[in-house]
């Protein structure tokens, strides 16, 4: 059931680099590796809703109705803003501080979940893309969707650990750097802009 394709376009698509990555990144530069582990573990988590939406069938609504559509996208490419305009601000979680280290991880991982939340294309995606490696005659679609996409969540959350571990990894240096932490600050930020201006700007598969 679980392909070596399933395997190699899972890994592909999880590799790409987007918002949860950047997130997964940002915090592992800003706060340290333990932060960034549990911001990849609220993005993962994060997943989950969208799972269900497309398993049950749900994601078809966001794909006809456009008004669902646009309420939820819009919903997303605020609250990437927010996050930017947080960032830059150097007022965030993120912002590198004294009391960043200290920063409630339960907060850093709701930043995370509600990224992929408010994604309304995730469910759509899902929603394409399992059904594509579930056999035509199976009695247990539901089933088979749920493995697939716990296999994915799985895949992402191995690969968005390994992007915060290795970005943890810097995060001395650039602490140590006042200018360059200013400049990576002001990177992200306008990268989690434009990312919500896409968001805003996109249509519906």
């Amino acid at each position: 059931m679980i392909s070596l394709e399933f395997l190699i376009t899972s890994l592909v698509v999880v590799v790409i680099p987007g918002t949860g990555v950047l997130y997964t990144v940002a915090t592992g530069l800003f706060i340290g590796k333990r932060a960034s582990f549990i911001a990849a573990l609220g993005c993962t988590l994060g997943i989950i809703p969208a799972l269900l939406a497309s398993s049950l069938g749900l994601a078809a609504l966001f794909h006809t109705s456009a008004l669902a559509f646009q309420v939820v996208k819009y919903l997303g490419a605020a609250y990437l803003l927010y996050l930017a305009w947080q960032m830059w601000r150097s007022s965030s979680p993120l912002s590198v501080n004294k009391q960043a280290k200290g920063t409630r991880y339960t907060s850093i991982a709701i930043k995370g979940f509600l990224l992929n939340i408010l994604n309304p294309k995730l469910s759509i995606f899902f929603l394409a893309f399992l059904p594509q490696f579930i056999p035509s005659n199976t009695e247990h679609a539901l089933y088979h969707m749920f493995i697939l996409g716990g296999v994915f969540m799985l895949m992402t959350l191995v690969v968005f650990v390994l992007y915060g571990f290795l970005s943890g990894s810097f995060s001395q240096f650039i602490v140590n750097s006042k200018r360059a932490t200013v400049a990576i600050q002001k990177l992200f930020s306008a990268s989690f802009a434009g990312l919500g201006l896409k968001l805003a700007f996109s249509e519906r598969l």
